[in-house]
């Protein structure tokens, strides 16, 4: 969060590593001579830091946190920050059926770097336009569960892969055929009904090369 810089700032032992960290790098600090690492970036498109600490340093890094005001979350409160923001899960919304320009993670391929796995095939998706179906937050008006078709106008166009009750609203993440629409899309699911929305961690622009 918004704070998490102040909160680090106030232990002595990061307080030079925090300062000094440049945007999606990580350093190292030292706690009962085990190294930890402290890594810019949470994982969302949320400000904050992530830790990686070794076992014997761990109960001194979580009494620590605590300390400084931060607060701890479970496994469902992840999961709805992670909903909402958009960003994909192995074995729901990252399997082998989906590629990761459908997936929306623009942001983390490289066009210009060559000779990787699949280099070629994410290439001429760009190049022809050719991803066939999107992933998109929706925005439901009553919980259901994952695993379910959506439909429009009765037709099959896709399936939802995550969904989360926050307070009193319900946010899902969906696979979307291309072709039907995006943001704004009217979509059902069952009985229920939902409206694809814009999520931060996703993008679907297509690259544009310094020649093109």
């Amino acid at each position: 969060g918004k704070e998490a810089a102040n909160k680090l700032n106030q232990w002595e032992t990061a307080t030079q590593t925090i300062t000094g960290l440049s945007s999606g790098n990580h350093d190292f600090v030292t706690v009962n001579n085990e190294k930890i690492i402290i890594s810019d970036g949470t994982g969302l498109k949320l400000p904050g830091y992530t830790l990686i600490v070794p076992e014997n340093a761990a109960t001194t890094v979580w009494e620590k946190a605590i300390d400084l005001g931060i607060i701890p979350i479970g496994d469902r409160i992840w999961q709805q920050l992670r909903i909402k923001q958009g960003r994909p899960y192995p074995d729901q919304e990252l399997t082998e059926d989906y590629n990761p320009l459908e997936a929306g993670l623009w942001s983390t391929i490289s066009f210009d770097k060559g000779c990787y796995i699949g280099q070629e095939t994410i290439a001429r998706l760009n190049t022809y336009q050719g991803v066939k179906q999107r992933l998109w937050g929706v925005k439901l008006n009553q919980p259901v569960q994952t695993g379910h078709t959506i439909t429009v106008d009765d037709k099959k166009v896709g399936i939802l892969t995550s969904s989360a009750q926050v307070e009193n609203e319900c946010f899902g993440l969906a696979y979307v055929k291309t072709k039907v629409g995006g943001e704004g899309l009217k979509v059902n699911i069952g009985d229920t009904t939902g409206e694809l929305i814009a999520v931060p961690f996703l993008t679907h622009e297509y690259y544009k090369s310094a020649t093109q």
